[in-house]
């Protein structure tokens, strides 16, 4: 613990170090955002609540679209590096947050690379460097919240990414079968051992607070998506956090699911569309979708097959379950939204945020 300990001191000095290059680095692009932060029509306002890979990916083609964006990210991950640093410094898990202000950024491929570089040897085998340099921001400045904000400003990011909570939580899953699961990281092996679905995800503790930046961004907003992201992990802990869905329902904004484009192994195996849909009611209550923005392109065999192999399908929507999510009040936008890349299926950043985009302008 010593060693890793003074590892993470040294890398501290040298994020602080490159913390300064990067100021004088950025100069220019610093410059560039501040005055499109001061031109009008800075586009529609947008809250984007979940965490995880789709939630990132979405945010990195959503700022060519708006400067006004909110990113609520969860803080119950326990798993890999975040989950080291959780357990050995008591700070909240930076790797969601970490991702999201590495989507919103504006820098050079090359520092972008670097912070998201993962080290492959030693006692930080498995850790990210980006991990490393806001964990050394967080000791710096003794909050996690003006650490978020300090990189933010160093990464001249455009909008604002905030955690749901500066409270440390952590998710309790409670299976069909009865079984209980505690942690974030826990939760998919052991639906998977069980072969037995998700009946409820809560918080521990129940009591915790959101930021109240979290609030007012969500009362102050043209649109509110959730998702895409893992929907028991990373979209529905965020809407556990008390004050969220009352903020959500209350607003004037659109509010948008837009659900994975896969099924998740040992969160939402077997699921189609309604599924997500009925999933997110039961933890929230009626009133809190408008629309939900859903994947029609079928994917290719070719494509699905290495997903099928490791117990995922698509994700699809019929015409029983548009009649259906009809009856709750929410209205469905379909498109082809995928994007294929290296044999990987993900949301097309771009059109979903021309979709978004779109919607909150004809608020």
């Amino acid at each position: 613990m010593d060693i890793v300990a003074m590892v993470l001191g040294i890398i501290g000095i040298l994020c602080f170090g490159i913390s300064i290059w990067l100021f004088v680095k950025m100069k220019n692009e610093r410059i560039k955002y501040l005055e499109l932060q001061n031109q009008e029509g800075k586009g529609p306002n947008v809250v984007v609540i979940g965490g995880g890979t789709g939630q990132s990916i979405f945010l990195r083609g959503l700022k060519h679209h708006t400067q006004n964006i909110t990113a609520v990210v969860t803080v119950a991950d326990d798993g890999g590096g975040s989950g080291v640093l959780r357990a050995d410094l008591g700070m909240l898990p930076p790797g969601d947050i970490r991702n999201c202000i590495m989507a919103l950024a504006n820098i050079e491929p090359t520092m972008n690379e670097v912070m998201q570089y993962r080290f492959e040897e030693g006692v930080l085998k498995g850790q990210s460097f980006g991990n490393l340099f806001l964990a050394a921001m967080n000791g710096l400045y003794g909050n996690f919240e003006t650490a978020v904000y300090k990189i933010g400003q160093v990464f001249a990011i455009t909008g604002r990414v905030l955690p749901v909570t500066l409270q440390n939580v952590d998710l309790i899953a409670t299976l069909d079968n009865g079984q209980v699961i505690r942690g974030e990281s826990a939760i998919p092996k052991i639906v998977k051992k069980q072969k037995c679905k998700i009946d409820k995800i809560t918080l521990t503790p129940e009591d915790c607070r959101p930021l109240d930046e979290v609030i007012s961004s969500i009362h102050g907003a043209d649109i509110i998506v959730m998702g895409p992201g893992s929907l028991y992990t990373s979209v529905i802990p965020n809407l556990l956090v008390p004050g969220v869905i009352d903020a959500i329902k209350k607003s004037n904004a659109k509010k948008v699911y837009i659900p994975n484009v896969m099924t998740q192994p040992g969160e939402t195996d077997g699921y189609n569309v309604l599924d997500h849909v009925e999933a997110l009611i039961k933890h929230t209550g009626y009133g809190l979708i408008d629309y939900i923005v859903v994947n029609n392109e079928q994917i290719p065999e070719s494509v699905s097959k290495r997903y099928k192999d490791d117990g995922s399908t698509q994700v699809l929507l019929n015409n029983e379950q548009k009649l259906k999510l009809k009856c709750m009040g929410i209205k469905t936008i379909e498109d082809n939204l995928i994007e294929i890349k290296n044999s990987y299926i993900r949301h097309n950043a771009d059109k979903i945020s021309d979709i978004i985009v779109n919607l909150a302008k004809n608020h």
